[in-house]
């Protein structure tokens, strides 16, 4: 009899069939689900087979009827019949190297196709040999571009990431299906991930190569030596694996981990068998991984941690574009150790969903009065996530402001106006009394939109003048204020608010994020406003 397939090869096989099912230009939405739940198989503490055989899989939060028929198919036959049709019309490895290389999926398999080639090593000898002059539209330019992307030594940073939350799923799976440890771009929390890797110790680094080059989510290898290994996901990034000696392990972890500037200021590097060992060696307190970014060898603070945080300042409920009520919300919140939750829904200005009217508000404060009777000593906050319209005035009257526990100030529509416009509108907008917070002050959009051009400078001088804190939003596309944003914020005496954006029971594990961009900034307990009593945070 077969063996179970593990949780983290169920959840492998997922991914790999979301990232087909994305390049096939199915349903995002189907897309995603299947994603979510390799997700959360991932991390479950059951052995999610058994449940399939037992029926009991769709007990797992995010899987429907659809996934569970997927999930029951590979279990019984150890594949997906639609993964298995979809890499053979898609040639996946084609694709992932066409895409390292800068070439659409589309015109990969056209150019593989012209060359003969079947696959990736195909593809890359028909490269290297000057076979793509024959290709028409492939100019001399182009072939040359190709060829010295394909030979650089060092990896060329592709032109757009990977959104942290799956740069970490990504490695992680890779880490533990190899019994390794994340490393790169995703280990520092990087809010866009372009550098992925992964040490292993291995004393014969042959088995764990082979390894490597099997796993689902490595299309190709593009290269090869005899402790290092260099993989091409689906999405076209390359994923670096350093199979290191055991008595080595730390010393390769801290070379995979920081930035080029930060090693480069430690090198010459001691061997050692762990991190820990490595720092003491040279001398210097051990790093947080946030931190190693640029050099720096003194003692670091101690940095804020998701167990110092007692509340959620910023969430949204089915009021306006939330998927959960408002009990629903606060429930999920005090079940993670929460003492208060704020929600904030839109008002009408935001335009894209429904907003709340002055009228909405105040009918909305009946709800949360009986949540907060049903639910105490926990407290549900009245707040609202307030457009700041464009003559700088906000999207309710100030005597509905002034009935509520935490206004967040907020532009949506407008984002790409100059700087001297925009910064003029939130400057007028955080000198309302009511005011407790900027979200997303910088506007940012990840991988979609760029920062708007507001003067962070002088809205820092007006928000300390008016005692407004700065949000640092956990949404994985915006972590805005961004590390970089959230430093210069604490060195002009600014407080923070590490904060969700929740729009689900879900949305709240938002935190994570919020907190490792807000460590990435050297923030500390003492500079975020929720890491507070309620008491404080209302004073």
């Amino acid at each position: 009899m077969a063996r179970d397939l593990t949780n983290l090869e169920i959840a492998d096989r997922l991914d790999a069939f979301a990232a087909l099912l994305e390049l096939a230009d199915a349903n995002p939405y189907t897309a995603r689900a299947y994603r979510r739940a390799g997700e959360m198989i991932r991390g479950a503490p059951l052995p999610v087979a058994e449940l399939v055989r037992t029926g009991r899989v769709r007990e797992l939060r995010g899987i429907g009827r659809g996934i569970e028929s997927r999930l029951r198919e590979l279990v019984e036959t150890g594949e997906i019949g639609e993964l298995a049709e979809l890499e053979r019309e898609l040639a996946p490895d084609l694709i992932g190297l066409g895409r390292y290389l800068g070439l659409g999926a589309k015109r990969s398999v056209d150019i593989a196709r012209a060359v003969g080639a079947t696959n990736a090593d195909e593809l890359r000898d028909a490269i290297v040999s000057g076979r793509l002059r024959q290709v028409r539209g492939v100019g001399p330019k182009t072939e040359a571009r190709l060829l010295e992307r394909l030979q650089r030594d060092d990896q060329t940073r592709p032109e757009r990431g990977l959104l942290l939350p799956r740069a970490r799923d990504l490695v992680a799976g890779v880490a533990a299906a190899l019994d390794g440890t994340p490393a790169g771009d995703a280990r520092r929390w990087r809010d866009v991930c372009e550098r992925l890797a992964v040490v292993c110790p291995a004393a014969d680094p042959r088995a764990l190569l082979a390894r490597f080059a099997e796993l689902p989510v490595i299309v190709a290898v593009i290269e090869e030596s005899e402790r290092h290994a260099v993989g091409v996901t689906i999405e076209g990034l390359p994923l670096e694996l350093s199979a290191a000696e055991p008595q080595r392990f730390g010393t390769a972890l801290v070379r995979a981990t920081g930035s080029p500037a930060y090693v480069a200021a430690l090198e010459p590097l001691p061997d050692a068998a762990d991190e820990q060992e490595v720092y003491e060696a040279l001398g210097i307190p051990w790093c947080p991984p946030e931190l190693r970014e640029q050099p720096f060898d003194a003692e670091p603070p101690r940095l804020v941690e998701q167990q110092d945080i007692r509340g959620d300042l910023h969430c949204h409920s089915t009021w306006s574009d939330g998927r959960a009520s408002i009990e629903e919300m606060a429930l999920a919140a005090r079940e993670r150790g929460y003492e208060y939750l704020a929600i904030c829904d839109h008002t009408p200005a935001v335009g894209a969903v429904r907003g709340l009217t002055a009228d909405d508000v105040r009918r909305q404060a009946e709800e949360i009065a009986a949540a907060n009777e049903r639910l105490e000593p926990f407290r549900v906050l009245r707040g609202i996530e307030c457009d700041i319209l464009p003559n700088g005035g906000l999207d309710l009257p100030d005597d509905v402001l002034a009935e509520l526990d935490w206004v967040q100030a907020s532009v949506h529509g407008g984002q790409r106006a100059p700087a001297r416009e925009i910064t003029r509108r939130v400057e007028e907008a955080l000198r309302n009394p009511h005011v407790s917070c900027l979200s997303h002050p910088k506007g940012r959009l990840i991988n979609y939109r760029p920062e708007n051009a507001l003067d962070l400078e002088r809205v820092f001088e007006v928000a300390l003048e008016q005692g407004v804190a700065l949000e640092v939003n956990g949404l994985a596309n915006r972590l805005d204020l961004s590390g970089e944003h959230v430093r210069d914020a604490l060195r002009a005496g600014l407080r923070i608010v590490c904060s969700t954006d929740a729009h689900s029971t879900r949305g709240l594990a938002n935190m994570e994020l919020s907190v490792a961009t807000a460590r990435r900034g050297w923030a500390t307990a003492t500079d975020v406003v929720n890491t507070r009593p309620l008491s404080e945070v209302l004073g």
